[in-house]
Parts: structure tokens; sequence; C-alpha cells
């Protein structure tokens, strides 16, 4: 390339090459000649006008030193940091061909099955400790919930995961209460059971030898509760009004545990009736109390002792209280013996 432009006054060096600014003559045989295009005998910004001689293409010039925004193209190099994004693929492009298969002992990684100190329940520990129960019907899922396999040393073991903020016990247990009834072997009464989301997890912890009679009032509910039974063997589905447990005495029989999720205004009255004819003497109860349910103006504090109170009066006393924050917001959890 030609390094010299002639014509107008004064020289502009650049390195060892000099650029003359001015003369807009199109002849002239020192223009340059750049990607196919005539440029820079349009004086530039010089000196002999404010438009580098007034040419209407003098803008033109400072454009051929748009060349070296060519250099700009270094931008483009700044795509590389979009490379930098790519980076992220470390955690959503990777091969997840394993991520749910654990290798012996339960360890993939940083990833560990290890016994909850409650019977019958496990955590998935890793970033975060995830409450996990023994699957009773390997490969199959109730309610979409993940599912981890364990490779032992004879076979494999499926856990599910159970979500807090979907189950009143399962928050209870992620929350620390200090005691859980329900161990593999015994017998529960559930009422306010729903679809069977948290009664497939009480299947799970009470395994084969247990039972779980589970009242459901709505038949909408009560029909997803019924086929999620047909594939747990110790499910008892019974789709009746838990206000009025005469209705269902042929059906259930003596239990360790009565569990309450009925949210009703006078759920004690409803866990008492039931204790009353099936609870054995003691046994434990666990009552969910929804505050807003009971009484939408009063504080859920003393919604919770005006409960306890009640519970007491029908031979269930309390021994344990637990708030369900930030699982469920005014929830809590009451445990007790009854008699």
């Amino acid at each position: 390339m030609t390094d010299a432009f002639r014509g107008g006054s004064g020289n502009f060096k650049k390195g060892n090459k000099d650029f003359k600014k001015g003369n807009n003559n199109n002849n002239n045989n020192n223009a340059v000649r750049k990607g196919g295009m005539w440029k820079g005998n349009n004086g530039g910004r010089g000196g002999g006008g404010p438009r580098g001689g007034g040419g209407p293409r003098g803008g033109g010039g400072p454009r051929g030193g748009g060349g070296p925004r060519g250099g700009g193209g270094g931008r483009g190099g700044g795509g590389g940091r979009g490379a930098r994004g790519g980076a992220g693929g470390r955690f959503g492009g990777g091969n997840n061909n394993n991520k749910k298969n654990f290798k012996k002992d339960g360890k993939l990684g940083k990833v560990i099955v290890v016994p909850h100190r409650f019977p019958g329940v496990f955590l998935l520990k890793g970033k975060s400790d995830i409450l996990v129960t023994k699957n009773l019907v390997p490969g199959e899922s109730v309610y979409g919930e993940k599912r981890y396999e364990v490779m032992g040393d004879n076979e494999k073991i499926e856990y599910r995961v159970w979500n807090p903020f979907r189950s009143k016990l399962g928050a209870c247990l992620m929350g620390g209460v200090g005691n859980m009834p329900i161990k593999p072997g015994c017998k529960v009464l559930y009422l306010g059971a729903a679809n069977g989301t948290s009664v497939s997890h009480v299947s799970d912890m009470v395994g084969d030898e247990g039972v779980v009679y589970a009242v459901e009032f709505s038949h909408r509910s009560g029909r997803d509760l019924t086929n999620m039974s047909k594939k747990r063997s110790n499910v008892v589905p019974i789709v009746e009004d838990a206000r009025q447990p005469i209705k269902y005495r042929m059906l259930v029989d003596m239990v360790d545990v009565v569990f309450a999720d009925v949210a009703q205004p006078d759920q004690a009255r409803i866990v008492a009736m039931n204790a009353h004819m099936f609870l054995k003497t003691g046994g434990w109860f666990i009552i969910s109390i929804k505050a807003n349910c009971v009484d939408s103006t009063a504080k859920p504090e003393v919604v919770f002792a005006s409960e306890m109170e009640k519970l007491k009066k029908e031979s269930c006393k309390p021994k344990e209280k637990l708030t369900l924050e930030p699982f469920h917001r005014n929830h809590a959890i009451v445990l007790g013996m009854y008699r």
C-alpha cells in the first residue's frame, strides 16, 4: 500500500510513514487502493479545511482511518467472552448419564445417602441435605418426585425425594422434630390423606410389615389415593368423612399413631374422636394445625395454644410443638401421647 497522501500543507507521521493531506484530485497517482475502492484521496480532517478540504467525501478519509476500527474487530474477540459463558456448560452441558446413579455404598462424587436419626428415613447429602425414603415400589413415582438409585453389595436400592414444601410431615422432619413415632412395622391412621403424596412416604417408612389407613373425604382426591394404593399393598384407602369414624370402624384396626392434616376449625375434636376409637393407650397422635383455618382473626401462637388445651381435655397430652416455617406459613405440628 502506498503510504503517502499528497497535497495541502503539513505532514502527519505515523511510525516511519508519512501521511500527507489536502489535494482532492481524483487522478492523483498516489491514492491508496483498499478493498477494491479508492480511499484517502479526499483529505482527512486536515488543517486545510474543517472537513479535510471540504470534499463531499472528505469524511471518507477518516473512514479510511476506520481501518484501525477494523482493529475493533478485536471486539469480535470479545465474543470470546461469550465463550466464558460457555464455561457455564460445566454445569448444564456436562454428561448427565450418571446423574442419578450412585456408586457402591451410595457415593457419587460428594453425594452420600445416610440413615436419618429416625428409622425409615434417610438423608441424601450433597450441596444440601435432601430428605428421602426407601421406595417400597422401585421404579414407580407417585407425584413426579425425583428418584435415586444406590448400588449396594448385591442389589440396587431406590430412594424417593421427600419435598417438605408439599408435605407437613416432611417439613416436620426437616424442621428438627424431637420425636417421630412413625417407624417400620407400625400401624398408622392418616386423616386428610388428599391424593396420597405424604401417605406414600409414610408407606415407605412403615414398610411391608406396617399398615397405613388413609382417610380422605374428597372423592376426586380419593380416586388418586385409590390408584396409588393399588401398587402399595400396605395402604388401605378410605373415602369417608373423618368426623364420622363409626362409618369406617370395620376397616381400621387399633393403631399406634394417628396423624391428622384436615385443616378444619374443629380438627382437635376430629383427632380426639378417632383417637378414642382407634388409638392404643400409650399411642401417639400428630396433628398439623393451620392457624388461619381455625381462627383467621387471632395470632397463630394464640390459636396453637388454644388447640393444645382442647387436646388435653380429650386425654391427648401434647409432648412437643414445632412450627413449620419456612416450609409452611402459620402452621404448627403438635405431637403427644394418648392417655
